[in-house]
Formats: structure tokens, sequence, C-alpha cells
């Protein structure tokens, strides 16, 4: 596997982290969900490789990129589209693909900048967040502590919130001073989850570059007619349901999922369609 290198951008002001993990291939923009940071993506990088070079971009207030306290869809938007506006200057257009939170500022990005994005990966991002179509789109875990002692303390912690697996998470686990604690700060990802709440099928509908929009037929958060009527609503777009597999597909079928993306965008590429 494939040694990423992890990069600042200063964008917007702001210190934004990024891994890139290297190689001649196309370019590939990957956004991480809530909770989540760039590094998630290493096996994907790695299964995508050689065709691929993926650039994992740590959003605002996740992993080790900067927070200034805006945590609306806007501003991680207007980031992602100056950092990305900033690589297609050497590499031109480029796929993204993002995860739940983040496959929605990558459809707000490419409804807004469709000279930056030639094709959308849109895994677990639906254009409806809200209730009641969501039961909960929202994990309040400003109750969670802080510190604790040790990495396995921290996930018993986690887990003992009702998290039957606490894996996702800990991914952003770092070691401080006065023990183990989390990348992100709780009281700004739960305003974040919050911000995200409402319709965002104009952004969906806003842009026609070729698109694969990836459900686990076990999400609690993307329902699959949901995502059947986001992909009948909108040209030019492939729905790939995965039986057995909740939200975080990359991680239920980490094999499936990436031959699913390698084989999307071989096809985009062999068609030449933007």
């Amino acid at each position: 596997m494939r040694t990423p290198t992890e990069h600042h951008a200063t964008v917007r002001g702001l210190r934004l982290a990024y891994l890139d993990f290297g190689g001649a291939g196309t370019p590939l923009l990957v956004l991480h969900g809530h909770f989540g940071r760039g590094r998630q993506f290493a096996r994907l990088a790695a299964d995508l490789a050689p065709d691929h070079r993926v650039i994992a971009l740590d959003l605002r207030g996740h992993g080790h990129s900067g927070r200034d306290g805006d945590v609306t869809p806007d501003a991680y938007t207007a980031d992602v589209t100056e950092f990305l506006d900033d690589l297609a200057r050497s590499s031109g257009p480029m796929p993204v693909l993002g995860h739940s939170m983040g496959g929605v500022i990558a459809f707000r990005v490419a409804a807004r900048r469709p000279d930056l994005v030639s094709a959308l990966v849109v895994e677990e991002g639906g254009a409806l967040n809200r209730r009641p179509e969501i039961a909960d789109p929202v994990l309040d875990v400003r109750g969670w502590v802080r510190r604790a002692p040790t990495l396995a303390a921290l996930r018993r912690e986690v887990e003992s919130r009702g998290i039957p697996d606490a894996t996702y998470f800990l991914e952003s686990a770092h070691e401080y001073a006065d023990g183990w604690g989390f990348l992100f700060d709780h009281d700004d990802v739960t305003s974040s989850q919050e911000e995200l709440i409402g319709d965002w099928r104009p952004d969906w509908l806003g842009s026609d570059c070729p698109a694969l929009l990836v459900h686990g037929r076990d999400s609690t958060v993307l329902p699959t007619d949901m995502a059947e009527d986001m992909a009948r609503r909108r040209p030019h777009t492939v729905l790939r349901t995965f039986p057995g597999c909740g939200h975080w597909v990359h991680d239920d079928d980490p094999a499936g999922f990436a031959e699913t993306v390698r084989d999307f965008l071989g096809a985009t590429h062999a068609t030449g369609r933007r």
C-alpha cells in the first residue's frame, strides 16, 4: 500500500490538510463525511492505483485541518471549490468522490463550478436530509467524553453511547498530553450536522456530469426510496446498491466499492463525457 504524504494549503484564510497518495494516474479528489478524515480512504487509494492518484482532503474542523467556527455547508463548499480550482490549474477538471456530508459538498461544488468536476461519485450523500425522511439526521456528540486514558477506553466510551462499532470514529482519535480524544470538536461537529439539515435537491440536480450514486441497502441515513428517486431524477446518473452494507459502504465492502468506482471512472474516461 502506497504511503501518502501530508500537505497543507491555505484556503480562504484557513489551513487545510490533505493526503496525496501519489502516482501518475488520473487525479481523484475524495471528501470524507462528518467525524471523518482523509486517511480513511487509504484502502480505496491502494485499490484504485495505479490508474488513479487519490487526493484526500481533511475538511475544515476535521483531521489536521484548521477550524474557525463556521461549519455551514456554504463554508465547506467554498473551501472545496477553491482547493479544487487550484488543483485544476495543473490537472484540469477531475472526478470528485464524497461520502455522506462529503457527497453533498461534492455535488454542491459541481452545481456551482461544473468546469472543475468531470464526474461525481456520491456515497450515501442524500439530497433530502431532514425529518421525517431521515429518522435522525444528527448524532449529538456534545456529551461524549473529551479524553480517555487509552485508545481502548475511548472506544468503550463511544460504544457505550449506543454505537455498535466505533472503528470509523477512531480514525479521528488522537493522543493528546492529557489522554486520548478526537481531532474534531464535539460542539462544532454537532452544529455542522444541524446545518446540513435541509433540501439539497436543487444542488443535486444542478449539474449534468456523469454521476455514480452508491447506496448501502441497510443504511439508516439514505433510504433506498430516496436513493432511487435521486438517480431517477438526475440525468447521466447510475445507482449502485450494496446489499448487506450500511452507511459506510467503503468499509463494509471495500473491494466491491473500489471495483464499482473503478469501473465507473473507467467508463467515464473512455467516453470522454464531461
